[in-house]
């Protein structure tokens, strides 16, 4: 980000989402992308309803949440207003939540063990709704996080298509917090790349920019947009 906008926006300005939207069309202009190739996903945990319908009237359709429990308690509402909403899983998914993730979510982005894949694939099935899928690389090998080790993936996804018969769209990662990100946003392309997935789920408010330079699809964006929590 530029320095100007470097610091997440405290409170929930109205021109929070604007400043968030120029500075993806910035990147998006250095990068020599269309600024359509970036979805921007704007992260709602632990907010709620009365700070989301500010930032929804300001035009913002697309929003992410960490935990199928608290999206299951505030979404309905919202979207039986706004029918146009799309939501995002971006925490970590436990089997015996897929059921009711595959029913309210558009995209989840934290597939990353065979359990997920086999449960997703039941409820896909059992429901025919078929949100997107982004496979979580774990580029830091941090053992305290959820992910797919980068030597894996190639493998795992293979087990996604071929053994579960998942259709995946893209990869997610979340860098280490102690590392430049950029070295890690550029593994995730490299592997989506030679794996044949167009979509990135890459980038958050401290580093979104560097993230679309480096071929972000789409850019889970909180604290810029809704404050501090």
């Amino acid at each position: 980000m530029t320095e100007a906008n470097a610091a997440p926006v405290t409170g929930h300005s109205p021109n929070a989402l604007a400043a968030v939207e120029a500075e993806i069309a910035r990147a998006c202009k250095d990068a020599q992308r269309d600024r359509a190739s970036v979805t921007l996903i704007a992260v709602s945990k632990t907010f709620a309803a009365d700070a989301i319908t500010p930032v929804i009237a300001a035009g913002q359709r697309v929003f992410g949440e960490n935990r199928v429990q608290e999206a299951k308690a505030k979404w309905p509402a919202l979207t039986s207003v706004y029918s146009d909403i799309a939501l995002h899983l971006i925490g970590p998914l436990q089997s015996n939540k897929a059921k009711e993730a595959v029913a309210l979510f558009d995209a989840i982005h934290s597939v990353d063990r065979p359990s997920i894949c086999q449960a997703l694939a039941k409820e896909i099935e059992s429901q025919n709704k078929h949100p997107q899928l982004f496979v979580q690389i774990n580029t830091g090998e941090e053992p305290q996080k959820a992910g797919v080790a980068p030597g894996e993936a190639d493998a795992f996804l293979a087990s996604c298509r071929d053994t579960y018969g998942l259709t995946i769209s893209g990869l997610m990662c979340i860098p280490p917090v102690d590392e430049p990100p950029a070295a890690h946003f550029a593994l995730t392309a490299k592997i989506a790349e030679r794996n044949g997935l167009k979509n990135l789920s890459m980038g958050m408010s401290a580093d979104f920019a560097t993230a679309i330079m480096l071929g972000a699809t789409h850019v889970r964006v909180g604290s810029a947009i809704f404050g501090h929590r």
